[in-house]
């Protein structure tokens, strides 16, 4: 649960995904679990704008070990507030790093990885990241590189951990 991006309680599942124990977390924020401050504010905003418009959320990121490690994570939430949606939520986390291995990405090949799973075209992705389609196809070229990825589908096909 947590109170403004504050951790407020947690269950000792969710303690154990992110290394330690549930009273280490209480009084946490949320930015400490991100890989960065950046992604923590990118994250915050899209999240805020669809819990505007639905008090519910979901999503696939990366996320931080308190060791440092990061690891693929299924995030799904409700806020208890719907017209303040980050007063007071409920949220729950899933460890995907089992199915889905973390490359070393940058943050914004992480958002065109993400975005590239989720079906999205250049276009889209552009659109949405605010780049030109050009400099997502750059991005995705670097994706093709650091995965060994010959086509779109064995790209999709690695980053989620399926096998082609």
């Amino acid at each position: 649960m947590t109170e403004h991006r504050v951790i407020r309680a947690c269950n000792p599942a969710f303690a154990a995904m992110f290394g330690g124990e549930a009273e280490r977390f209480r009084n946490m924020e949320l930015s400490h679990l991100y890989p960065s401050i950046e992604e923590y504010e990118a994250i915050g905003q899209a999240g805020l704008q669809r819990m505007r418009a639905t008090p519910v959320y979901h999503d696939e990121r990366i996320m931080r070990r308190l060791d440092g490690r990061l690891f693929w994570c299924r995030v799904q939430g409700r806020s208890l507030k719907p017209d303040e949606p980050f007063a007071l939520a409920v949220w729950t986390f899933a460890d995907l790093s089992a199915e889905r291995p973390v490359l070393d990405l940058t943050r914004r090949e992480r958002d065109v990885a993400i975005r590239t799973c989720q079906g999205r075209t250049a276009k889209e992705i552009a659109r949405d990241l605010d780049l030109s389609p050009r400099t997502v196809e750059q991005y995705r070229a670097r994706l093709f590189q650091k995965t060994g990825a010959r086509n779109k589908a064995e790209l999709v096909a690695v980053l989620t951990g399926v096998p082609f």
